[in-house]
């Protein structure tokens, strides 16, 4: 099980120093709003590619009052490695550098930490996914994506500079053909490498929904699929095939692109399309408790298929998750979770909550700026 044995913090957030040593498979963080719980799961989400589970920027997670540098670090279990992430002081002009290392030793990103380290993470943001705009499901999905595929941040931070570049020319330079032939080849690949990781990721994930689901769980089983021209297009032709498709709708599309001051063809149009699969309805029709237990049923497929595909047992990050379930589903969800064989972190503002948790699960009290173990 890949999973932490301490946590270090230095100006990070609320605390200005915290050594955390954790044992078990379920630790429950429990604290008043604002105590800083969710700081520690956003310290923790750090360890995967990306910006954390509050998507802000590393200068934002430095201490107020502090001088805007920060460092965290987790000891993972049975001596599987020592990660460390943060911000240095900052230099002559200003600037903090980015840190990141294994062992003592420099790394180029987060990136590398994937190694040894997987994870997943569910917050209150997400409850009005299924009812919300395109875009946050598109980055949902692209966050499942990652903790499988860690190099899709790259492709897809690719994609959107490509993008960038493309719109630029169309705005200023809309004439010169054979940049935009050039730029639209690259955005081509890129945007087909994108579309090709969210489908099996799709596929995947699809699958092992199918072969666990349970019609009585309270978690209700998903059903999931893409939808968008790209989508299509990598469905239905080999990657090549779909490339040349793909660079054929950019190129017919520049005078529609050019007037909308963006492109409208491509990965950055799709949309994930989530259905109550015991109701066969639209998730987004289901009631408020209905697409919360969707939500949760569906992390808890993926943090199957991150252990199945990546022969590491995620670490699972759960904020609030408990706060609006009924005891049957809260007694299911840590039945669930167990079962699981992933450590998980878990913040709530009521130690009620977490009546049903195994007795070897470890309770923490979350003060300002310090944590304290609980009975």
């Amino acid at each position: 099980m890949a999973a932490v044995a301490r946590l270090i913090l230095q100006d990070f957030r609320s605390y200005e120093a915290l050594d955390l040593p954790v044992e078990g498979q379920i630790v429950a963080l429990i604290g008043e709003n604002g105590a800083g719980k969710t700081n520690i799961l956003e310290a923790l989400s750090l360890f995967a590619p990306g910006r954390g589970l509050r998507r802000a920027e590393l200068t934002a997670m430095a201490r107020q009052g502090g001088d805007g540098s920060f460092a965290a670090s987790v000891t993972l279990a049975d001596d599987a490695g020592r990660l460390g992430i943060g911000l240095g002081a900052a230099d002559a002009e200003g600037r903090h550098p980015r840190l990141a290392r294994i062992d003592g030793a420099a790394v180029g990103s987060a990136l590398a930490f994937s190694d040894y380290l997987r994870l997943v993470w569910l917050t209150p943001d997400l409850d009005g996914l299924f009812r919300g705009a395109a875009g946050d499901r598109r980055r949902f999905l692209d966050r499942l994506v990652l903790a499988i595929d860690p190099g899709h941040a790259t492709r897809s931070n690719a994609l959107e500079r490509a993008l960038r570049s493309r719109n630029r020319i169309l705005e200023e330079s809309p004439g010169q053909g054979q940049w935009l032939d050039a730029i639209e080849r690259e955005v081509a690949e890129l945007g087909v490498a994108v579309a090709a990781a969210r489908a099996e990721t799709v596929a995947r994930l699809s699958a092992i929904i199918a072969d666990t689901r349970d019609e009585a769980s309270p978690f209700p089983y998903a059903s999931i699929a893409l939808s968008g021209e790209i989508d299509s297009l990598v469905a239905s032709r080999p990657a090549v095939d779909a490339e040349d498709a793909y660079r054929d709708l950019l190129r017919q599309g520049r005078n529609r692109d050019r007037a909308a001051g963006r492109t409208l063809a491509g990965p950055q149009a799709s949309d994930l399309e989530v259905r109550h699969g015991p109701k066969d309805i639209a998730a987004g029709q289901g009631s408020t408790g209905e697409q919360k237990a969707l939500l949760i049923g569906l992390v808890l497929a993926h943090a199957r298929l991150v252990a199945a595909m990546s022969g590491l047992p995620p670490l699972v990050l759960l904020d609030e998750v408990a706060a609006h379930l009924d005891p049957r589903r809260r007694a299911a969800l840590y039945e669930g979770l167990t079962s699981l064989g992933c450590q998980v972190w878990m913040t709530g503002a009521d130690s009620a909550l977490f009546g049903d948790l195994p007795a070897r699960a470890l309770r923490l009290g979350v003060l300002p700026g310090r944590v304290e173990p609980l009975p």
